[in-house]
């Protein structure tokens, strides 16, 4: 384990990683793959909500714990609705909750 983080720091201060940029059709192949569920997917300026099989609300936080929106979804739809750059708490139908981040 020692040895991993050695040659990963080392790595890191001879400047041999670097980020790869993002493709242009990602978002849009992580949306489709999701339909079988309700999914709430961060992307760059806002939130994409999928509904799946079935219709779905989205509870939106903040990280502080405020209600900040509700989103309705219809089955087999997505929405996308712009939030400003943050960590978000999704909460989908008291299903499951996720921490969303918007770019």
């Amino acid at each position: 384990m020692k040895r991993v983080l050695y040659i990963a720091i080392c790595l890191l201060a001879m400047g041999g990683v670097q980020a790869l940029p993002m493709p242009d059709n990602f978002l849009p192949q992580r949306v489709e793959t999701a339909t079988t569920g309700p999914a709430a997917l961060g992307a760059e300026g806002r939130i994409v909500f999928v509904a799946g099989n079935s219709d779905a609300a989205f509870n939106v936080y903040s990280i502080t714990g405020q209600l900040v929106k509700v989103v309705r979804v219809s089955a087999d739809q997505r929405v996308s609705v712009d939030f400003p750059k943050g960590f978000y708490i999704v909460r989908c139908s008291n299903q499951w909750s996720r921490k969303v981040v918007v770019r």
